[in-house]
């Protein structure tokens, strides 16, 4: 779908026709111009001509839980993966690529390894919740969370990820809550300025992964520009100015970053009213193992005792290669 062309052939149409185009697509989810019988006959034609409604993609079930990969061909060939979650609660998450590949090359992920392809439009952002829109629908459920949590980096790709995020936002569209809305990044502190000055209630949460500049430079690159300092320093700055909490992600490491000495530091530096910490049990993508039960747990109990807030998050989809650091094609690809 590309949905600047839409709006460039709705100018020709009567005002209202936007509303209405706008509910048949993002409200009643119709998947063919055919459905639209509200619309003249000649408009759905030139529409099933012009801006055909079929997002091409595969899926992948997961028999572990109820968790989707979706795997998307774009009109260029290119690849790009989004990742249904369902969560024991009964909300829906969808985890959504804002890149084809990366280019930051953080080790333990294996997107990283693909290199970096293209920015997504803010349609083919779009396109990925779309399309899990659609597939809930049909056993009665709905789309509650979008994490920008999948290929590629958003602030990187700011302007797109923007609009998009907007647009799921709208509430003549999707109508998501942006509190429902969580945008994830390697520690960017421009776009993290950049997002403090938007007028948007949606989470921000940083990749952290590492409590030192030396560890964390090994695990992700991007840390030699923008070392934790600089990172907490505008996440601090994000905070004053917004006073909303920021998540902040750790993958837990067998023997790399998960010992009691780690968790001694995370503790000194995240020990601030607005921070928040998130550990995550790693999916192995080759090179490194996720920590033991037993580690996890001391790491887990090191933190209780130093008083620092955190959450565990649960895994999903690791039969089909769609959690945390897993989203990356292994089909033939540009």
């Amino acid at each position: 779908m590309n949905l600047p062309d839409l709006t460039e052939l709705l100018k020709r149409e009567p005002k209202y026709r936007t509303n209405q185009i706008n509910k048949l697509l993002f409200q009643d989810l119709i998947e063919s111009w055919e459905a639209a019988t509200i619309l003249p006959q000649s408009l759905r034609k030139t529409l099933n001509q012009k801006f055909p409604l079929e997002i091409n993609a595969t899926q992948f079930h997961s028999k572990k839980d109820q968790t989707v990969k979706a795997l998307f061909t774009l009109v260029d060939g290119q690849k790009v993966e989004a990742v249904l979650m369902a969560h024991q609660s009964g909300r829906n998450t969808v985890c959504v690529s804002s890149q084809v590949g990366c280019p930051l090359g953080c080790l333990f992920c294996a997107t990283g390894y693909l290199g970096f392809k293209r920015n997504l439009t803010s349609s083919e952002i779009i396109s990925q919740v779309l399309y899990f829109a659609r597939y809930l629908k049909k056993s009665d459920q709905k789309v509650a969370n979008i994490v920008l949590m999948g290929m590629g980096e958003p602030f990187l790709n700011y302007e797109a990820v923007l609009l998009a995020v907007r647009q799921l936002n709208d509430k003549n569209k999707f109508n998501i809550g942006a509190r429902h809305i969580s945008i994830s990044t390697a520690g960017l502190p421009a776009g993290i300025q950049k997002l403090s000055e938007e007028e948007l209630e949606v989470n921000l949460a940083v990749s952290l992964h590492a409590p030192d500049n030396i560890l964390r430079s090994k695990l992700m690159s991007i840390n030699q520009k923008y070392p934790i300092e600089k990172v907490l320093d505008s996440v601090e700055a994000y905070t004053g100015k917004t006073g909303r909490k920021v998540m902040f992600e750790y993958i837990l490491l067998d023997h790399v970053n998960d010992g009691v000495g780690e968790a001694s530091k995370l503790a000194k530096i995240l020990k601030k009213r607005l921070f928040h910490l998130n550990l995550i049990t790693y999916n192995p993508t080759g090179k490194f193992k996720p920590s033991s039960p037993k580690r996890f747990k001391l790491f887990k109990e090191a933190l209780t005792n130093l008083g620092l807030p955190f959450t565990q998050r649960y895994r999903f989809g690791t039969d089909i290669e769609a959690a945390c650091g897993q989203l990356a094609l292994k089909t033939p690809r540009n």
